[in-house]
């Protein structure tokens, strides 16, 4: 491509040296007797010679003599670049020579400038091929060496993968293929701990069995952590750091944080209890607690354990080394969100580099309604149930995902909206029931799920449904029996309802509640189109009416609150299918 430009820059010069060349000629005389050739006059095309009067003059060794005048003129064009004068007298001696010189007049003319113009242009389009043909080859290269580097990783990670699936269970090993870029969370509680006492190891003449039960010690955290669905970060000689909310998102974690930190300060205090009185100082716990948003991430694709960052694990350490022994020092944030649950005591404010003053609070126990024998040392079960339905609400979002991304488009009636009205009437009936709030959250719970089971078939929906809310729930925290109270609620909702006692016959209610609402004919005219989209009935319009009539005709509200909401109306509603029926 070079040889190429040069080739094209030299023949492009010559073009210019064509061009360059005005069409007019410059002159000059060499002679040993120049006063014999006087130069009068040269315009570039003729020249004017004055010679000696009565003499005879040549040009070129071979030219004619001719008699010279006053002033002679010749042709620039006559003769060569360079040739001579030769002067004689009458007598026909020569008597003077001279050589005259010719050279050609240059000047930038047009077509120069042309050409110029052309050859810059040729010049800077071949010079832009030229980078463009070099980049095209170098992006090939590059291409090439990006698509082996892909084939690479995609072999090791494929055989990283397959020795996952060989060494770890299913779901471990799916949670590991994931990404392992950084994410945000908005709302993690972050908790450290200092044990006291464990610098004191080496001072003391059994410092093993303190090491032992250190170990012991930590171990406890692990089983505490892991119940309360905390993630430990890590464990550093006498330090100890874990987080709620992650990676699992949740909104209860700065209460099960502080669940976890008064486990640990209780079995510290129990520990302390087994040593001689000259040891039992040694051991103490300090622990500090905020909440706030945290970035986190695995810190390698081999691990599991998350790592965090950012200014609530910065201010979660700065409690733990504000505190004091055998207390546990929360932030102003974490007191906001578990003030309803547990006494705490303001002691003061801390600094905090371009934030302010941060309040901190002692946890002084649990609040004496919300614990056992109102004490406040043990939470009792108005406690769980207050925090389930806490757990309600991520629970909610979890099925409320699931049903909006597996419902079937042609569930006109079943649909999310079915399920949210049924959630909010289950709540209205059950107030008005004076049903308890245990009674409460179990309502809502099946109400959520009884329509589940559409995400997996449309026979026996309830049943699927049942078999859903035995998956999810036990990640909840719900019991056993809760769980099987709620499978009764979901599966009473299947036609004809035959319901056994009061919660029973508030979820039968909340779910047919539309037949006496304002909107029961779009409502039913949905149920039509989508009992016939799935063959359940003829696509018989009055054949339908006649099914509504019947039904609703034997139809009766089993508590008293919906028979006072809807008995009235769903009357009015089965005139208007009557009316229908005889146009």
């Amino acid at each position: 491509m070079k040889s190429i430009i040069r080739i094209i820059s030299i023949a492009l010069f010559f073009v210019f040296a064509s061009n360059y060349v005005s069409g007019q000629y410059k002159v000059s005389v060499d002679a040993e007797n120049p006063e014999y050739f006087k130069v009068v006059e040269d315009d570039g095309v003729s020249v004017k010679l004055m010679f000696p009067a009565g003499t005879f003059y040549k040009i070129g060794q071979n030219g004619d003599w001719q008699e010279a005048a006053e002033f002679n003129t010749i042709s620039i064009k006559s003769f060569d670049h360079r040739t001579e004068i030769y002067l004689k007298d009458t007598q026909g001696k020569e008597f003077a020579y001279a050589e005259i010189s010719i050279s050609p007049i240059r000047e930038l003319s047009l077509w120069f400038w042309i050409s110029a113009l052309l050859s810059l242009m040729s010049t800077i389009w071949f010079t832009v091929r030229y980078f463009k043909y070099r980049f095209s080859v170098e992006r090939l290269d590059l291409e090439m060496r990006l698509q082996n580097t892909t084939s690479r990783m995609i072999e090791q990670r494929q055989s990283y993968e397959r020795e996952l699936a060989e060494r770890l269970p299913k779901e471990e090993a799916e949670q590991l293929k994931e990404t392992v870029k950084s994410k945000r969370y908005k709302m993690v509680t972050v908790l450290f701990s200092d044990v006291l006492g464990f610098s004191e190891l080496t001072s003391k003449d059994n410092p093993d069995k303190l090491v032992d039960d250190l170990d012991k010690f930590f171990y406890k955290f692990d089983q505490t952590v892991k119940k309360y669905n905390i993630h430990k970060i890590k464990s550093v000689g006498d330090s100890y750091m874990c987080a709620g909310g992650i990676p699992q998102k949740n909104r209860t974690n700065p209460i099960e944080v502080v669940l976890a930190a008064l486990e640990m300060q209780h079995y510290i205090e129990e520990l302390k209890t087994k040593y001689p009185d000259g040891d039992s100082r040694i051991w103490g716990l300090r622990i500090g607690i905020h909440t706030g948003p945290v970035f986190a991430g695995r810190e390698g694709l081999k691990k599991q354990a998350y790592d965090i960052w950012g200014e609530t694990v910065n201010i979660a350490s700065r409690m733990e080394s504000s505190g004091e022994i055998g207390k546990i020092n929360i932030s102003g944030n974490t007191y906001e969100l578990i003030r309803d649950y547990f006494l705490c005591n303001y002691h003061g404010k801390m600094p905090v580099k371009f934030r302010g003053d941060v309040d901190m609070y002692f946890i002084e126990g649990f609040k004496p309604h919300l614990s056992v024998q109102d004490q406040g040392f043990n939470p009792n079960d108005k406690f769980y149930t207050k925090l389930a339905f806490i757990r309600f609400d991520d629970l909610e979002e979890e099925v409320m995902n699931l049903l909006e991304r597996h419902l079937p488009d042609n569930l006109y009636y079943h649909n999310v909206k079915h399920t949210i009205d049924v959630v909010t009437q289950v709540e209205l009936i059950g107030r008005s029931e004076a049903v308890s709030e245990e009674e409460m959250l179990l309502l809502k719970t099946a109400a959520l799920f009884h329509d589940a089971g559409f995400t997996r078939g449309y026979k026996d929906h309830e049943l699927l449904g049942i078999k859903i809310a035995k998956e999810i729930l036990p990640k909840y925290d719900y019991s056993e029996e809760q769980i099987e109270a709620i499978s009764d609620l979901i599966y009473v909702t299947k036609l004809p309802p035959k319901p056994k006692n009061k919660v029973e016959k508030i979820m039968c209610d909340a779910d047919l509640d539309y037949l006496g609402r304002a909107d029961f004919i779009p409502v039913s005219e949905n149920l039509f189109k989508e009992l016939v989209e799935y063959n359940f009935i003829e696509d018989n319009y009055d054949k339908w009416n006649q099914i509504q009539i019947k039904f609703i005709e034997s139809h009766q509200y089993f508590t008293a609150t919906a028979k006072q909401l809807r008995d009235v109306n769903k009357k009015k509603q089965l005139e208007n299918i009557r009316r229908q029926l005889k146009k």
